[in-house]
Order: C-alpha cells, then structure tokens, then sequence
C-alpha cells in the first residue's frame, strides 16, 4: 500500500495555515493562503503535489461540509424575503454570463473542427461554464467577516442555489443537442422532485431529531453524527437520483436543521472538522489543478479574456440584477463580487463538456486558471467590498 497521501494531507495542511496566516497579516481572508498554498505545491509552481482521486474526494466531502453550514448558519426568514430577489440576480448572473462567454469563444475562434458538436454548440458551452457559480469560497469568506446572515449574504446564498437549477437546466438543454438521449422535460421533473423529496424528507428528519432530543436532551456527539449522516444522504440523492449537484442537497439539508435546537452544538463541531481537515484539502485542491506549460500563446490570449469577462459579466449581471430588486448600490457590488467565484462547479460543468466532445482538451487548461483565479481573487474582491467605513478610517 502507498501511504504518500499521509505526507500529501500533512503537507498541504502545514502550508495552508501557514500561507493562512500571512495573507490574514496582509488583512485578507486566510482562504486567500490556502488556494495559494495549492498553486505553490502544484504542478504551476514547484510541482511537489499533483491532485489525485483521494484529495479530490475529500475536497468533495470539504465543500459539502461548507455548504451544509452555510445551511446551518442562514438566516431563513431574510432568505423567504429575498427570494424573487434572489431569482432575478441569479437569471441575470446565468444569462450575461452567458452571452460573454458565447462572444469570447466566436471571437477567439476556439471551436474544434475535430470534435463531433458543431461550432455554435461549443462556442455556447464556453458560455454555459460561465454561468457557474461555486459559493463555497465566498461562504467560507462571509463566515470569517461574520457576514453570512447580511442582506447581501444572504442574496448571494439564495442566488448561488437559483443560479446551480438555472445552470443544470442550461446545461441539460446544451448537452441534449449534443445527445440525443438526454430528455429536458425528465431532467426538470427530476429537479422539482428533488425539491418535493428534501420537504417529505426534512419534515421526517426533524421528527426523528425532536424524538432523539428528548430521550437524549443534552447535545452530545450522537446529534451530531445523526446530522452529518442526514447531510451525506442528502447530498448523494441530490446527485445521485435527481441530477442536482450535491452541494445544493447539502446546503438544503443545514436549512432544514437551521431552527434545530441543537444548531449552535451542531455548528461549532462540523467547524473543527472543517477547519482540522476538508477545508483546507479542498482549498489547497483547486490550485494543485493548474497546468500551465501545455498552453500556447494564442490560448494564453483566450484565457485572459475569458478570465475578464468572468469576473466582469458575473459583476454586471448579478449587481444589475440586485439594483432591479431595489438594493443598494453597495449591497449590489457585493452581491455581483460575492457570485465571481467559478470553483468547482465550472470543473464539472467542463468535465460533462469534455465527455460529449462540446470542448476540445486544449480548453481545458484555460478554463481551470479561470476558475482559480476568480477563486482567488473573490475573498479579496469581497474583503473590500464589506469594508466598514468606520473601521477602515480607524
């Protein structure tokens, strides 16, 4: 047996923390360090890590712990409040982004004659990538500003689940030109069963967790054990039977366990292991996927213009959709920052893409610098924009 990855998970834990707390010295979120961390390791710098199967399933199992207590952490009433609002700012961020990556791919003529889509197919998905959002960074980055239950915090929160439907359904439509098998109208009733499932679902799972506390009134470990199940469970249906990203069915499940009374003890344990282990693994995995040698000069090119329009049409798109809804013009740029993040979410979204032949292997590594860089660049982006006036003049 190998038993590298101890050394991997070792050293990628040391020098996250380390990198965490020099870029919180520079007054930005220590996320910042541990994406860095990754690059630093990986294949774009010195090369000592490589992603691997292993971390790339624990960096599944870090996000779904993030996304489970952002759940835990939101504020429902203010989410019921901002729902049209989050819908309009999510279409918005699904549909600008769209059309810039559709007119970045026309413009660079990146379209394979190889591949056995046609060129507009694959000029669209470049655009489909775009309409991605990972909330994953940008909740970790709330949490450390202490942000996450804001009006423009929650927005991003609702917006982020909205944008993922919108996503899945642009993507569904994308892949059935591409495939013949695929059904939209099925893969939309999956997703409205899905919805259907975690209520029956939810109302069951805290009638089981009303019984426990009695018998068992003082928190303990075993509420805690019980919770993550439910979120594991939650997160592979969502993925596994009704084609909705695991992440959603995480987020769901720390919504319904949101009024638990047990949702303070709940918390602060799923934060020990996200701050000992997942976390940091699943920071430190993003960058480790960055390969730059393989990308010539006219992709370098393409790369620099898709990484502008992501940050730019998620900004725009987003922060006009907020202002339509009546937010301020701060909260707006804030919700628009709060959205730029691609992660891991553009990576599976490509990965779907590579596997119908609508994106050739070369845009792969164009589209994986995108996604950490806005990645990156999100909590910074984000340290500003929250900035209190106040606090920034003392």
């Amino acid at each position: 047996m190998d038993y590298d990855y101890l050394l991997y998970l070792a050293v990628i834990l040391i020098s996250t923390k380390l990198l965490g707390l020099v870029t919180r010295r520079a007054h930005m979120p220590q996320v910042v360090g541990a994406l860095a961390a990754g690059l630093v390791l990986g294949p774009a710098c010195f090369g000592l890590l490589h992603s691997s199967t292993f971390l790339n399933q624990i960096s599944e199992i870090g996000v779904i712990v993030l996304m489970f207590m952002a759940g835990l952490e939101t504020d429902t009433e203010e989410l019921k409040r901002s729902g049209l609002a989050s819908f309009i700012i999510a279409l918005m961020g699904v549909l600008i982004p769209l059309a810039g990556g559709f007119g970045v791919a026309m413009a660079c003529h990146v379209a394979s004659p190889d591949l056995p889509s046609s060129e507009l197919l694959q000029n669209v998905f470049i655009g489909i990538i775009l309409t991605a959002t990972s909330v994953s960074i940008t909740v970790e980055t709330l949490k450390e500003m202490g942000k996450v239950s804001t009006k423009a915090g929650t927005a991003i929160l609702g917006a982020a689940i909205i944008d993922d439907i919108l996503g899945i359904i642009a993507l569904t439509v994308i892949t059935s030109m591409a495939d013949p098998s695929t059904n939209i109208f099925f893969v939309l009733l999956k997703i409205v069963g899905f919805f259907l499932f975690a209520v029956v679902f939810g109302i069951a799972f805290g009638f089981i967790m009303q019984k426990w506390a009695s018998l068992y009134p003082r928190p303990n470990r075993r509420h805690v054990i019980l919770t993550f199940a439910f979120c594991l469970i939650m997160s592979f249906c969502a993925e596994h039977f009704f084609g909705v990203a695991d992440i959603t069915g995480a987020y769901v499940a720390g919504l319904i366990l949101s009024h638990s009374t047990k949702q303070e003890v709940i918390y602060r344990e799923f934060d020990t292991v996200s701050y000992l282990l997942v976390a940091p693994v699943f920071f430190a995995s993003i960058g480790l996927k960055v390969e730059l040698s393989s990308m010539s000069r006219s992709l370098l090119v393409f790369t620099g213009l898709l990484l502008i329009v992501a940050i730019l049409s998620k900004i725009i798109g987003c922060g006009l959709g907020a202002k339509m809804m009546k937010y301020s013009t701060k909260e707006s740029m804030q919700i628009g920052i709060g959205m730029i993040s691609r992660g891991e979410v553009a990576l599976i979204v490509a990965n779907k893409g590579e596997a119908l032949g609508l994106i050739g292997d070369s845009l792969y590594a164009p589209i994986v610098v995108t996604v950490v860089i806005t990645t990156i660049i999100t909590p910074i982006l984000l340290k500003v924009a929250f900035k209190d006036k106040k606090t920034a003049a003392a």
